[in-house]
C-alpha cells in the first residue's frame, strides 16, 4: 500500500514571488554599494538601488556574481543595519528586501548579511565588549561508555542505490518544478526479517559543478551543459555504513533540485518541498517493500523494510526538512512510523514545534553558516508544546563547523568544490590555522557525528538504552569521539519527570528575591517591543551569540525561550530562587536526579556559581554547588582576533545540571518540600530553566495525533485610517484541549507593522479569526497592490500544516504616476 503525502503548502504564497525582483514604478536611486567583505565568506561585489513600492521601499542589490549557496537565509543590510530577509532572483545575482524606513532612500551603502551579522560592521560592533579567550570547562564526570555506537556491527553492508534522473518527480512545494529521485541505499547483508529504516537528507549546497573548471553553480536545474550534480547525498557514507552494519536500512537521498530552486520559487526556503521529498521516498520504499515498481529495487528490498519504525536525520536545511516531513507525515490518514528525528546543524526559519517524537538536535560551536545555531529553537519550542512522553536533547559540539559532517562538503575529500564555512583561518577559537584553535579535524568531527547519529537511532528505534547517557544530560562520552567535548541539555519523557518549575513565567510556587536582576525574560533586546511588557534576556547586539534568543527569520517578533534571568552584584544581600513542590508530589524517591538548565549570563566575564539546596518535610537541608556537578556556569570560548569570531563568540547556551538524588543522603526523599538556588560566587549572573526531578528514558513516541492548523489568504482595502484585516486559521479537527500559536507579520511596511500577535484556540474550536492591524492612510502608494507574508509559528497543542498566507492590501488612494 502506498501512502501518498497530500499536496501540502503552495510553492509561493499568492503573488509574493510575482515580479519579486522587479523595481517599482518610481525612479530608482542608483548608489554605490559598500565594498566591505563578508566575515564568513566574501559577498559578491554589488551596486544597489532604492525604489518606492507599495508599503515602503525596496532595496535591491545587483551582484556581479551569483550569491553563494548557503543554508542560512541572506539578508539585506543598509548602512550597517539589517532591514530584512532577502528575496533572491533565479540566477542568484539580484537580492532585495522591503522596508518601511524612509531613510534608506539616502543610504550610502548596502550589502548582503547572514544571521544578523553585517560584514562591514561585525568587527566594530563586536569590539563593544570582548572577553579573554577561555578553554571549554572539562566535562564533569565524563564517563566513557563501554559500548560505542561507531563500532562496526555484525553485518556486512551492501548497496542498492537508485537513480531515476534529474526530472523524475515534481514537488508541490516547488510549484510543480522538477527534482531528482536519487539515493544511496545501505543494506545489512544477511539480516533477517523487516529492518528499521533511517533516511538521511542533506542541506543546501551548490547543486551543480563543472568537473573541468571546478566552478559551482546553483542557479538552474537540471544542471547547465558542462555541469553535473554535486552528490551531497553521498557525504554521509561513514555514518550510514556504521548504522547499517547493526541491522538498519539507511537511505541517503539527493535534493539538488530543491537547492537550485528554493530561493526564487518558494515562500519557505524549500522546507515543504524537502518534507515532500522525504515522504515521496517513503512511498517508493513502501512500493518496493511490497514487491512493486522498479525491478532492481524490488529484488533488493521486497519484504525487508519495517516502515513502522522509521528515523530521519537532516543536515542544515535538511534538518528543517525532516522536522517538516514528520509534521507532514502526521497529517496522513495512514502515517509512516516516524519515531525519531535528528536535526544536524539545522535551520529553523518558521519556529515549528515537533511534539510526540523523540528528537536530538546537534549544534556545531564553530558553525560559520548557520552561525546563530537557530536550530536550538526546535528543542526550546517543543519542550512544553504538548504533554508528551518522549526524550528530547540538544547537543553542542565544541570545535565543529557546519560542513565537515559531510565528506562532499569537506576540502581534501570531496569530489566537487567545497570549503570550510568558518573562513577566518586565524581565528583564535575556530580558525584552522591558529595555534590556540579548538577546531576538530574533519575526520574527528565526522566521528562525533557517527557516534551520536547512530547512537540516537539505535537507542530510540532499536531500544539500545546503553547509549542513553550520551543524550540524557549526564555528559558521558565514547572512545570513538576522542577528546571532542560535547555538551548536553535534555528533557526526559513526561512519565519519568516531575516538573517543579519550568521558570518561564511567574508562578505561585516560585519566589525570586534579592537579586540585582531577578526577572522572567524572553528573546533578545533587539527584538522586544518597548512597552510590550516583555523583559529581554540577551542584551548584547550580537544576537548570533545567543542560540536560545536569536530571532527567527519568519517569526522575528515572536517571544523566544522564556527563562528566569538572575544577576547578583552584592554578596551581602541574600538572594534566592525558592520553588516549592506541588502538593501531593513530595515523594521523589522514584526519580534519579534533580535537574535544571543553566547558562552564564552574557555580561559576566568569568565563571559564576550557585548552591542548590533541597529541603525535606522535617526541615533538613542539603546543598550541592553547581560547579561540583556541572560546567554550566562557566563561559564558553571567546574569540579575540577576528571580526567573524568577535561577532559570533562566545555563545550563551544552557547546559543541563544533574544532581544525583543518591548524593542527598541526609534527606527524606519520600518527603521533599522545596528547592532553593542561591548565589555562591560573590558576583555573577545566570539563566535558569526547567527545574525538575527525573529519571532518564526514551519514552514512547511516534506520529503525533494533534490537530493541524492552516492559515488562509486574505485581501483587504488599505483604508484611510487605522483598521484591521481578518485572517482565518483553520484546524483539521476539533480541539480537545486549549491550544495556542503566534501570528506574525513577517515584514513591516507603511501599511502593515511587523509584529507578532498571540492566538488562542478554545476547546472545541475548528477555526479562529485574527484581526491584523492595518496602517490605513491617505497617502498614495507607488503601486496599487502589495502582497504581504503572514506566518503562524510556535504552536502549542496543535501542529503546523499550511503556516504561510498572503495578505493582499489594495491601495484605495490615487496611485503615484511613474
Amino acid at each position: 500500500m502506498t501512502w501518498t503525502a497530500p499536496v501540502r503548502r503552495r510553492a509561493v504564497v499568492g503573488a509574493l514571488s510575482a515580479g519579486l525582483m522587479v523595481a517599482s514604478a518610481t525612479a530608482a536611486l542608483n548608489l554605490p554599494a559598500s565594498a566591505a567583505e563578508a566575515s564568513a565568506a566574501p559577498a559578491a561585489s554589488a551596486r544597489f538601488s532604492v525604489a518606492a513600492t507599495a508599503g515602503g521601499y525596496r532595496v535591491t542589490l545587483h551582484l556581479d556574481s551569483a550569491l553563494e549557496a548557503r543554508d542560512a537565509l541572506p539578508e539585506v543590510a543598509v548602512d550597517g543595519t539589517v532591514i530584512g530577509t532577502a528575496s533572491v532572483s533565479a540566477d542568484g545575482r539580484t537580492v532585495s528586501a522591503v522596508t518601511s524606513d524612509a531613510s534608506v532612500a539616502s543610504a550610502s551603502s548596502a550589502e548582503v548579511a547572514y544571521d544578523g551579522v553585517v560584514p562591514s560592521a561585525a568587527g566594530a560592533r563586536a569590539k563593544m565588549r570582548t572577553v579573554a579567550p577561555a578553554a571549554p570547562a572539562p566535562l564533569t564526570s565524563a564517563a566513557v561508555l563501554a559500548d560505542d555506537p561507531a563500532t562496526p556491527g555484525p553485518y556486512v553492508v551492501s548497496r542498492a542505490d537508485y537513480d531515476f534522473g534529474d526530472t523524475a518527480t515534481t514537488l508541490p512545494g516547488l510549484g510543480g518544478r522538477y527534482n531528482e529521485l536519487r539515493g544511496a541505499v545501505y543494506l545489512p547483508t544477511g539480516a533477517t526479517g523487516k529492518r528499521p529504516v533511517v533516511i538521511f537528507l542533506h542541506g543546501r549546497h551548490s547543486a551543480c559543478y563543472n568537473p573541468t573548471t571546478l566552478k559551482s553553480d546553483n542557479s538552474i536545474w537540471p544542471c547547465a551543459p558542462g555541469f553535473q550534480p554535486i552528490n551531497s547525498y553521498l557525504g554521509y557514507t561513514e555514518q550510514a555504513n556504521a548504522l547499517a552494519s547493526h541491522g538498519y536500512v539507511v537511505v541517503s537521498i539527493s535534493a539538488d533540485g530543491i537547492n537550485a530552486q528554493d530561493a526564487p520559487y518558494t515562500d519557505d526556503a524549500g522546507t515543504a518541498a524537502r518534507g515532500q521529498l522525504v515522504l515521496q521516498t517513503l512511498d517508493l520504499l513502501d512500493r518496493w517493500n511490497d514487491g512493486k515498481g522498479d525491478k532492481k529495487q524490488r529484488a533488493a528490498l521486497t519484504g525487508r523494510l519495517d516502515l513502522t519504525t522509521v528515523g530521519l536525520m537532516g543536515h542544515s536545511r535538511g534538518g528543517e526538512g525532516v522536522v517538516e516531513a514528520a509534521l507532514q507525515n502526521a497529517a496522513l490518514h495512514h502515517p509512516y512510523g516516524i519515531k525519531a528525528v535528528f536535526p544536524l546543524a539545522p535551520i529553523d526559519f518558521a519556529r515549528e514545534t515537533l511534539p510526540d517524537v523523540p528528537m536530538a538536535v546537534m549544534l556545531p560551536y564553530c558553525d560559520g553558516d548557520v552561525s546563530n545555531q537557530q536550530g536550538q529553537h526546535y528543542y526550546d519550542d517543543s519542550r512544553y508544546a504538548h504533554a508528551d512522553d518522549v526524550l528530547r536533547s540538544s547537543l553542542m559540539v565544541m570545535g565543529a563547523d557546519h560542513n565537515f559532517f559531510n565528506t562532499e562538503w569537506t576540502p581534501g575529500v570531496s569530489t566537487a568544490p567545497s570549503n570550510d564555512d568558518w573562513s577566518a583561518a586565524d581565528d583564535s577559537v575556530c580558525g584552522t590555522a591558529s595555534p590556540t584553535s579548538q577546531r576538530l579535524a574533519p575526520a574527528a568531527q565526522r566521528a562525533v557525528g557517527t557516534a551520536y547519529i547512530d547512537g540516537f537511532f539505535r537507542m530510540v528505534l532499536g531500544g539500545e538504552k546503553q547509549f542513553l547517557p550520551l543524550f540524557d544530560g549526564s555528559g558521558s562520552t565514547v572512545r570513538s569521539t576522542g577528546s571532542a567535548a560535547v555538551y548536553t541539555e535534555a528533557q526526559q519523557p513526561g512519565s519519568q519527570r516531575l516538573d517543579v518549575a519550568p521558570l518561564e513565567a511567574a508562578a505561585s510556587n516560585v519566589k525570586v528575591s534579592g537579586f540585582a536582576t531577578g526577572a522572567y525574560c524572553a528573546s533578545s533586546s533587539v527584538r522586544v517591543t518597548q512597552g510590550s511588557g516583555t523583559t529581554p534576556c540577551f542584551t548584547l547586539p550580537q544576537t548570533s551569540r545567543s542560540p536560545h534568543f536569536t530571532p527567527a527569520s519568519y517569526a522575528g517578533w515572536v517571544p523566544i525561550s522564556p527563562v528566569l534571568k538572575t544577576v547578583w552584584t552584592d554578596a551581602s544581600v541574600p538572594a534566592s530562587v525558592r520553588a516549592t513542590l506541588p502538593a501531593g508530589s513530595f515523594d521523589v524517591s522514584r526519580f534519579s536526579a534533580l535537574t535544571f538548565r543553566a547558562a552564564l549570563e552574557e555580561n559576566q566575564t568569568g565563571p559564576a556559581d550557585m548552591d542548590v539546596t533541597v529541603v525535606d518535610g522535617r526541615g533538613t537541608t542539603q546543598s550541592v554547588s553547581v560547579s561540583s556537578v556541572s560546567p554550566a556556569l562557566t563561559p564558553f570560548p571567546a574569540s579575540t582576533n577576528t571580526p567573524n569570531g568577535l561577532a559570533l563568540l562566545p555563545k550563551t547556551w544552557m547546559r543541563t545540571v544533574r544532581i544525583p538524588l543518591s548524593s542527598l543522603t541526609s534527606l527524606d526523599l519520600h518527603d521533599v518540600r522545596e528547592v532553593r538556588l542561591t548565589p555562591r560566587s560573590a558576583t555573577g549572573g545566570a539563566y535558569l530553566s526547567d527545574l525538575a526531578f527525573d529519571t532518564p528514558g526514551v519514552g514512547a513516541g511516534g506520529p503525533s495525533t494533534l490537530p493541524q492548523l492552516s492559515i488562509a489568504d486574505a485581501s483587504v482595502d488599505e483604508g484611510n485610517a487605522p483598521g484591521y484585516a481578518a485572517m482565518t486559521i483553520s484546524l483539521s479537527d476539533k480541539l480537545k484541549a486549549p491550544a495556542s500559536a503566534w501570528l506574525s507579520v513577517v515584514t513591516g511596511t507603511t501599511q502593515l507593522e511587523a509584529q507578532a500577535i498571540p492566538v488562542q484556540f478554545p476547546v472545541g474550536a475548528r477555526s479562529v479569526t485574527v484581526q491584523v492591524p492595518l496602517l490605513g492612510n491617505t497617502t498614495p502608494e507607488a503601486t496599487p497592490v502589495s502582497v504581504n507574508k503572514i506566518g503562524v509559528s510556535a504552536p502549542k497543542g496543535v501542529l503546523l500544516d499550511d503556516e504561510f498566507a498572503a495578505l493582499t492590501i489594495r491601495d484605495d488612494d490615487a496611485v503615484v504616476a511613474p
